[in-house]
């Protein structure tokens, strides 16, 4: 799992596609991406699967700041992305949220 980031020119807004690797999917249907960009939505950032089984989606995210996410696989597991820039305790269970820094 990775985020592949393409800074705009204006150098405001980063084009982040967010990669779940196949690995990580463990097989699953339907991931979403959520994250405080979405308010946590649970159904608002579908990804699309790969040929290989993995899942992306590209969010346009405001730089200068850092995002928490997490994956929700099959509408009931969820995922940390294992390359994240770091991570930081969940305010309302006992595991960590990924973060992205643009």
């Amino acid at each position: 799992m990775a985020c592949d980031k393409k800074y705009l020119k204006s150098q405001k807004e980063c084009n982040v596609t967010f990669i779940l690797s196949a690995e990580a999917a463990a097989g699953a249907n339907e991931v979403w991406l959520s994250g405080d960009f979405n308010s946590w939505s649970s159904s608002d950032t579908p990804m699309k699967k790969q040929k290989d089984g993995s899942f992306t989606v590209k969010v346009k995210l405001a730089t200068g700041r850092e995002y928490q996410y997490r994956y929700l696989l099959d509408g009931k597991r969820w995922e940390n992305d294992w390359e994240a820039d770091k991570y930081v305790p969940a305010p309302f269970s006992n595991t960590d949220n990924s973060v992205v820094i643009v």
